[in-house]
């Protein structure tokens, strides 16, 4: 690729985001289906999702960039793509200051630094003044739900895993081998969690909670039940700072009601 890229396709609702954030949100001329944010991106052709692409429609488009997810898209797809001649650009953000890394060679590769700069240092901001805020917190021991059927959940080499401990918190599925591991009720009580913070986006808060207090396990239904919109947290975008900022408030009240 010769010069900035005009023409960008996005294979993740997260990375629509994060071209928009970067600036090059002009630049898109597709997106992956569920890109909804920010409302501008819903009006661009969708060429499918994390389980399928299609693939002839990206190459019709002529796209002199895609922005592909490691850990979401299939590398098959992600081969054939760079099979038919297109740049691809693999990005995958495991920690907060991922973030901004990406954010820099999305500016980078679509010409437009400084709206990516500016991105840059108000996410760092936000997340400073957390990090800053909540520092030496008691420790509480957190179970992330992501799904509830099955329970799924995520390790410690998961991004939610670090916002749960800029907060104070301790995964307590932290050492689980998969990424989002599934996991039974008896090893959550095994875990011992003090505290369920839930962004599925099957349920409401109230119908979270009321599905872990339906639990006919006692451990399990005492626990206090945070949620938090899965927008603000399994998306690995700017807003995850909102989503933080959510989860330590709310970690916060459970310390102060101990």
């Amino acid at each position: 690729m010769s010069g900035p890229a005009a023409r960008i396709v996005t294979l993740s609702p997260h990375l629509t985001e994060l071209a928009y954030a970067a600036g090059a949100g002009d630049k898109l001329v597709a997106v992956a289906r569920y890109s909804d944010y920010p409302p501008a991106a819903r009006a661009l052709p969708q060429i499918g999702d994390a389980s399928l692409v299609d693939l002839e429609r990206v190459a019709a488009l002529g796209p002199d960039l895609v922005l592909a997810w490691k850990s979401g898209n299939s590398p098959a797809d992600i081969a054939s793509l760079e099979r038919l001649g297109l740049r691809v650009h693999v990005s995958e953000a495991a920690r907060l200051g991922d973030v901004t890394r990406v954010l820099r060679a999305i500016g980078e590769l679509a010409g437009t630094m400084q709206a990516a700069e500016r991105q840059v240092a108000q996410f760092e901001r936000e997340i400073g003044e957390l990090r800053e805020r909540y520092a030496g917190r008691p420790p509480l021991r957190v179970f992330y739900q992501i799904w509830d059927r099955p329970l799924l959940t995520v390790n410690g080499r998961h991004i939610i895993s670090d916002v749960l401990s800029l907060c104070g918190g301790v995964n307590v599925f932290a050492r689980a081998a998969l990424l989002t591991p599934s996991v039974s009720v008896e090893a959550l009580v095994a875990a011992h969690p003090e505290v369920v913070v839930g962004g599925s986006s099957s349920s409401s808060p109230g119908e979270l909670a009321a599905q872990w207090h339906a639990l006919p396990v006692a451990a399990l239904t005492r626990l206090p039940v945070v949620a938090v919109p899965p927008d603000l947290i399994q998306r690995q975008t700017p807003r995850i700072a909102e989503g933080a900022a959510l989860i330590c408030r709310r970690l916060e009240e459970v310390r102060a009601s101990r």
